[in-house]
């Protein structure tokens, strides 16, 4: 078994979906935010003037139960906004600006995809938590780059939470937590069930929580 970091999170990393109707995502996310370990906010439909307000609209929700939220893409948002930390891809600029940004407390993910190689710049370069993924199919990224459990045993030597993502149910999640996955990130897992706090919750008991 897979040692793990002292105090590391474990548990449900909610992402958000694309939801245009700000009132609607809060009802959406209040359902099954105490699930979750921490909330992503990602909305890849939004235009800017629409991710401010829905960051701003989630911020004090997140807050009242003790839920970290992060802002996908936008380091510049989540600093201005005062939000818990961001996640940051391929394209999203540099992390060491991000980290600059958002200071030294703020949690900073960083997508590494297939790569433990990016995995281990990130962390460098000022990163939280390491990303890895698509491990299953995913219907919110069908093309997205296949990755081996295998990254998850070699990223433990980085010393940062692992963050596993793409296609995760509550039956495969368990091969991932034991793999090594602190985290699981789930978007349409939790949203397009027509239960999502009960999808929520077997999440939770599938890695034992």
């Amino acid at each position: 078994m897979n040692a793990r970091q002292p105090n590391a999170p474990r548990g449900l990393y909610l992402l958000t979906p694309d939801e245009p109707d700000t009132a609607q995502l809060l009802a959406r996310v209040a359902a099954v935010l105490p699930h979750a370990t921490w909330l992503q906010y990602r909305n890849k439909r939004a235009d800017a003037r629409l991710r401010r307000a829905q960051v701003q609209a989630l911020l004090p929700m997140c807050r009242a139960i003790g839920v970290p939220l992060l802002v996908n893409d936008d380091w510049a948002l989540a600093a201005e906004l005062g939000a818990d930390g961001a996640h940051v891809g391929e394209d999203d600029g540099a992390l060491a600006d991000a980290r600059a940004a958002l200071g030294a407390d703020a949690l900073l993910g960083a997508s590494c995809y297939d790569d433990i190689d990016r995995a281990r710049r990130a962390v460098d370069a000022g990163a939280s938590y390491v990303a890895f993924g698509a491990f299953f199919p995913s219907p919110t990224k069908p093309d997205a780059r296949v990755a081996h459990k295998s990254l998850l045993r070699q990223a433990e030597a980085l010393g940062v939470p692992r963050v596993a993502i793409g296609g995760i149910t509550p039956d495969n999640a368990r091969q991932l937590a034991a793999a090594g996955a602190d985290l699981v990130a789930v978007i349409s897992g939790v949203f397009a069930d027509r239960h999502p706090a009960a999808a929520a919750h077997a999440y939770r008991a599938a890695l034992g929580l």
